[in-house]
């Protein structure tokens, strides 16, 4: 299978570490795995703020690149949602173009989804000591139907205990300009989920949005915590972690 990794552009510029455990899984998974050097991003943050020009042109790039290949993973449930669910609506006056827009979405995946049901993982290359909560992203989770697939991954670690935390499903707050919009509100309802990844006792919380991830990694050390590692589940599947 001939894969093209969306890395993202967050992941580009912040955290590295969450693209290279992507085509690890991915090589282990046999598959041929390409990154388009010049990608950026799938431009949601211009769909969700009524930027519909910018959004389009950014869907447009995307398209250009990775339409050749067999399939498109993301290590995102955000940018694979933005693709797979919101790129049609760019498009939807535009007939020759919404083909092939449609011919993308039906090949474009989030990664654990990709990994259990398209490449059939069978062993998880790394190894954690430790108890893990996971929580779940709202795009993964609500646009690209992602909830079963990390939990069924994580249960191939060796040495990794699952803790279901209160309340996984519920959204941490960031939500992209959200956040920025509606700080307070924002700031309270990561407060609720931080304090939910206190109560279940585990050492790590593991998600798969890094959107997310800094949101919830924020509001952990403000809190005064040191101690809770904040880990996307790519790097926990693949052993390349950054602490």
């Amino acid at each position: 299978m001939r894969v093209g990794l969306f890395v993202t552009c967050l992941v580009d510029l912040m955290r590295p570490s969450i693209g290279f455990a992507a085509l690890r899984l991915l090589e282990a998974a046999g598959c041929e795995v390409v990154v388009p050097p010049a990608q950026t991003c799938c431009g949601q943050p211009g769909y969700n703020s009524g930027d519909r020009a910018s959004a389009r042109a950014l869907a447009c790039k995307v398209l250009d690149e990775f339409e050749r290949f067999e399939y498109v993973v993301a290590p995102s449930g955000s940018c694979s949602g933005m693709i797979r669910t919101h790129y049609p609506d760019l498009f939807r006056d535009e007939p020759v173009a919404l083909e092939r827009v449609r011919a993308l979405c039906a090949k474009t995946y989030e990664l654990t989804d990709f990994l259990v049901n398209v490449a059939g993982l069978q062993e998880a290359p790394g190894t954690f000591d430790g108890r893990v909560t996971y929580h779940d992203s709202c795009s993964g989770l609500r646009e690209m139907g992602v909830r079963a697939q990390p939990r069924a991954l994580l249960a191939k670690v060796a040495g990794l205990e699952l803790l279901e935390m209160k309340d996984s499903t519920t959204c941490c707050g960031f939500g992209g300009t959200f956040a920025v919009k509606f700080g307070d509100v924002s700031a309270a309802m990561v407060e609720k989920k931080c304090e939910n990844i206190a109560a279940s006792g585990a050492d790590a919380v593991v998600l798969g949005d890094l959107g997310c991830m800094l949101n919830i990694e924020g509001r952990l050390r403000r809190r005064g915590d040191d101690r809770t590692r904040v880990l996307h589940v790519a790097e926990v599947l693949a052993g390349e972690r950054h602490d």
